[in-house]
């Protein structure tokens, strides 16, 4: 049976034969992407005057970085949220240029509610779980072969001894602090190397402008195509045609490829030529993570507001975890839920009224049954979006910075080069992670 995407390949084939040499101008680099990836290395290319078209597959840039506008004048980012790390990181200087106010987001104190309203006692075990997972990890880099951080705590006599409702508050602890970081369960994660990355100093700061101000800046300029969904990649002489789903063709040097892991993991793109094997080995192996948002708005605020974000220690400790307060972002009550990981799965099923209806019962479970309905409502739902099939990147068992390496770089002799926030060794899973993959792409393309 042919798939949709290979009868797309196949019709554009048919109905876009390769213009004659000289007949049209063409570009040096075709860019699959408009995400951050995409926009610094086209930015980075067009300033070394190597021509470049950026061919996005939405009908919008910037990928997972998305501000929503759905509600006038209260942009809502329901991709990325921070930049983590101010000091030394490329995004705090983009920024700058950009003219971008920012917002320090106040991580203390974060007070964790039990049902009923009343404080968990959380201090204990936060100690316990962290040595938990420092022992767990010692025993786990004695063996020959990786094993998940869950399966390696859980082998521990410590674990073993330890009461149902302590076991019930550590793994509160290692949801809020690590699945809800890494987008992935522990039971999905590398014990040797799930939290392998690099750091900025200097806090975390928001947009109140919305973080889509940064791709905006970076595109201005730039020769972009939305709505150009590529389904096939070919070698052509010395350099290569790529083939969309409107049954488009376009011939350059070099493509790059920047698209999330999750599509690449998916095939959703066809490669007319085998891919290194160390790279389709990288593709296989890396996880692609699931973060969602349920973002409420209400007419006033009944939350605590000495600082930003407060959790909840509820029936199941991986789901309704942690919330965010956008009030001092945006000067509109407005809370944001996430959810990660096997939780985020489930609850991506819902239709958004139950997502709602599930939202709303945790709330009320810590503030009382005369919580206010919210006025409106946005949900990401990252796992279903075809363009992206999932948040970000993990180090899943097995897997480590040699195998983001595996995955950079180019293919195909030099003609074929990938980028994104899955490829950087140093900063994975990030949009600094990201921007600074595009540019490393950019000069190795331009040499």
């Amino acid at each position: 049976m042919v798939s949709r995407r290979e009868f797309l390949a196949g019709m554009a084939l048919a109905a876009c034969p390769i213009a004659p040499a000289g007949a049209q101008a063409r570009p040096d680099v075709i860019d699959i992407g408009a995400g951050m990836a995409g926009l610094a290395a086209a930015r980075a290319l067009t300033e070394r005057g190597i021509a470049t078209l950026v061919l996005e597959a939405r009908a919008r840039i910037g990928g997972r970085v998305w501000t929503s506008t759905k509600w006038p004048g209260v942009p809502v980012d329901l991709g990325a949220s921070w930049i983590h790390g101010t000091d030394g990181n490329p995004l705090t200087r983009l920024a700058d240029a950009a003219g971008v106010p920012r917002r320090l987001t106040r991580w203390d104190p974060n007070p964790v509610f039990a049902p009923g309203g009343g404080r968990a006692p959380i201090d204990d075990a936060a100690e316990r779980a962290q040595a938990l997972i420092d022992k767990a990890r010692a025993r786990a880099e004695e063996r020959d072969a990786d094993i998940s951080l869950g399966r390696a705590v859980e082998a521990l006599p410590d674990w073993a001894g330890l009461d149902d409702q302590m076991r019930r508050r550590v793994r509160h602890v290692v949801h809020a602090e690590i699945e809800l970081d890494y987008a992935a369960g522990w039971q999905e994660l590398s014990a040797w190397n799930f939290d392998d990355s690099g750091n900025y100093g200097g806090g975390d700061v928001m947009f109140p402008g919305g973080y889509g101000a940064l791709p905006a800046h970076l595109a201005q300029g730039l020769q972009i195509e939305t709505g150009a969904a590529v389904v096939r990649i070919e070698k052509e002489g010395t350099g290569v045609r790529v083939i969309t789903g409107t049954g488009a063709v376009h011939q350059a040097r070099h493509a790059l490829v920047t698209v999330p892991l999750g599509v690449l993991k998916a095939g959703q793109i066809g490669f007319g030529h085998p891919l290194g094997k160390a790279r389709t080995a990288a593709i296989g192996a890396l996880g692609m993570g699931l973060l969602n948002k349920c973002c409420l708005r209400f007419e006033r605020v009944f939350w605590p507001g000495s600082g930003d974000v407060f959790s909840y220690l509820g029936a199941r400790d991986d789901r309704w975890a942690q919330w965010l307060s956008l009030s001092a972002v945006s000067g509109v009550p407005v809370l944001m839920g996430f959810n990660a990981a096997e939780a985020a799965r489930d609850i991506e099923t819902l239709d958004d009224a139950a997502t709602i209806a599930e939202a709303m019962a945790a709330l009320r479970s810590i503030f009382g049954p005369a919580t206010p309905e919210p006025v409106a409502v946005e949900i990401s739902r990252w796992g279903g979006d075809p363009f992206a099939l999932g948040s970000y990147s993990f180090a899943a068992v097995g897997t480590g910075r040699e195998t983001r390496q595996a995955l950079a770089g180019a293919d195909w002799d030099g003609r074929l080069v990938f980028a994104g926030e899955a490829t950087h060794a140093d900063h994975p899973a990030t949009v600094h992670g990201a921007y600074l993959s595009g540019e490393d792409a950019a000069g190795l393309i331009a040499g």
